[in-house]
């Protein structure tokens, strides 16, 4: 039993923050494995087995995690470009990774919310609201003045990008946004966690697999592969098949199959 609830925001994180969720995996004596995909996000996940806290990282693959005994999971999911106003580094440095909490936060502040977490805190309700309350407690410490230029630039590239599915070159991104390719690559790195190719790449392979799953769910019979692909941005249907492996890791056909316990 996996049962996977997500939550909005306080109306304070909304420019921060895409949702706050909670995960209860109880798997029923036998190993469980769940594949995670690329989603654009960063996390940072609360778990009663790893109580001080982990974060994850933008990925540009996908992750496998497997389960043996039930875990309860309390966690935020950052909009793309927003982690930085929380994390004083630059970004790319998480890519594919899972540090502690308390690598990137100061330990004490890290074991005083785990503490508040679950020590006090027993309701899905309770959980959020201690993390809200942490999140405003950091972003109160945030020097003032609203998003700096460079932050401004990397949501707008962020929101053109997700507008446009991933379809669009990053050149003339650049030249729509009035900078340099190098200098939006630099700043879109350290801000979002992803180079600016892979994060369109990343909105293309989700509009792909969400349509992709729509298609094979409707009943509708065979699945026009090239449509699908020209559709969503590809160049022909190979494209396709070669990202859905590189963010899938597996085939399209694969991936729209039907299969027990399948996750992600």
């Amino acid at each position: 039993m996996h049962l996977y609830r997500e939550y909005p925001p306080h109306p304070l994180l909304a420019g921060h923050v895409a949702c706050l969720w909670t995960s209860h995996a109880a798997p029923s004596g036998a190993l469980v494995r769940h594949r995670v995909l690329p989603d654009n996000c960063i996390d940072i996940l609360w778990q009663d087995g790893a109580p001080l806290g982990f974060v994850a990282g933008m990925m540009s693959r996908p992750h496998r995690v497997e389960v043996t005994q039930p875990v309860l999971t309390v966690a935020v999911r950052f909009l793309p470009g927003a982690a930085r106003a929380v994390f004083d580094l630059p970004l790319h440095a998480l890519q594919d990774g899972h540090p502690a909490l308390s690598e990137l936060w100061p330990r004490h502040e890290a074991e005083a919310l785990a503490a508040a977490l679950w020590d006090r805190a027993s309701s899905a309700e309770q959980h959020l609201a201690v993390i809200e309350r942490a999140l405003l407690a950091r972003l109160g410490r945030a020097p003032d003045g609203g998003p700096d230029r460079a932050s401004r630039l990397v949501r707008a590239a962020v929101g053109q990008i997700e507008r446009a599915g991933g379809a669009l070159r990053i050149e003339e991104l650049a030249g729509t946004l009035g900078v340099s390719r190098q200098h939006l690559a630099q700043q879109f790195r350290e801000r979002v966690g992803l180079n600016a190719k892979t994060f369109a790449m990343v909105c293309r392979f989700r509009r792909a697999s969400a349509a992709l799953r729509a298609e094979a769910g409707s009943g509708a019979g065979a699945i026009d592969w090239a449509g699908l692909a020209g559709e969503c941005g590809y160049y022909d249907q190979s494209h396709l098949i070669h990202e859905f492996q590189q963010f899938a890791g597996e085939t399209p056909q694969d991936f729209a199959r039907p299969r027990t316990g399948r996750a992600g």
